[in-house]
C-alpha cells in the first residue's frame, strides 16, 4: 500500500509539472500569435544590434590572435597574454603523444570560438608557472578568467578517459566551465565535416611517446 500511494504521488508530480510546461509553452505561442507588426520591427532590431555587436566583437578578438591556436614562449609571456584577456585556455604541454592529441583538438576549438584566448606552453621550459598552479600531469589546460586559473582539464579522464575522444566531447567538458560560449559558436558559420571533429587515426604513435606524468 506504502508503495503504491508512493508510487501515485510521484505520478501526480510529474502530471503537475508537464501541466504547467505545457500552459507556459501556450502562453508563449499566444504571445507570439498577438505579436503586432511594431513588435516584430522591434524584434528585427534588436536581432540587427545584436550581430552587429558580436561582429564588432569578433574583429576586435581576431587583432587580439583570437581564432589561431600559438604556442606562448616563455612565462613573461604568459602573464602578458593572459593579463589582457577575460578567457584564456592554456595547454600546458610536453612532447608526447597524449599533448599532441590535445593540441588537433584545441587547434579546431580555437577556430570555432574566438570568444577566448587558446594557447600552449611548454611545461618543461616553465617551472615557476607549473609549481605555481600545481601542474602535475600533462596534457593540462588551465582556465583562466580575468586573470585568474578557475578550473582545469587534467589529462583524458574529464573527456572519456581515451585518447580517441571526439573534439565536440572536449568541447562540452570547456563549456561546463564556461571559458567558452556554445551560443556564440551556433552563430558561426558552420564548419565542414571533415574539420568539425577529430577521433582516433589521426596521428601515428613513434617510439618517443610517452606516459602523459609530469615527471
Amino acid at each position: 500500500m506504502a508503495a503504491s500511494a508512493q508510487q501515485a504521488m510521484i505520478e501526480q508530480a510529474v502530471a503537475s509539472v508537464a501541466a504547467q510546461l505545457e500552459r507556459q509553452i501556450d502562453n508563449e505561442i499566444n504571445k507570439l500569435d498577438n505579436l503586432g507588426e511594431d513588435d516584430l520591427d522591434a524584434i528585427r532590431k534588436q536581432r540587427l544590434a545584436e550581430m552587429r555587436k558580436r561582429q564588432e566583437k569578433s574583429k576586435e578578438w581576431i587583432a587580439k590572435g583570437h581564432g589561431e591556436y600559438n604556442e606562448l614562449l616563455s612565462e613573461k609571456e604568459f602573464f602578458e597574454t593572459s593579463k589582457g584577456e577575460e578567457k584564456m585556455i592554456c595547454h600546458f604541454y610536453r612532447e608526447n603523444w597524449a599533448c599532441k592529441v590535445m593540441d588537433k583538438h584545441l587547434g579546431i576549438i580555437a577556430k570555432k570560438h574566438l570568444e577566448t584566448k587558446i594557447v600552449k606552453i611548454n611545461a618543461e621550459k616553465s617551472p615557476y608557472l607549473t609549481e605555481k598552479l600545481k601542474i602535475w600531469m600533462l596534457p593540462t589546460l588551465a582556465l583562466i578568467k580575468n586573470g585568474k586559473v578557475e578550473d582545469y582539464v587534467v589529462g583524458f579522464d574529464p573527456v572519456g578517459g581515451k585518447d580517441d575522444f571526439e573534439t565536440e566531447v572536449l568541447e562540452d567538458r570547456l563549456a561546463k566551465s564556461e571559458i567558452i560560449d556554445m551560443d556564440y559558436a551556433r552563430h558561426r558559420p558552420q564548419q565542414t565535416q571533415a574539420s568539425k571533429s577529430v577521433r582516433k587515426g589521426g596521428f601515428q604513435k613513434t617510439e618517443s611517446d610517452e606516459d602523459s606524468d609530469f615527471d
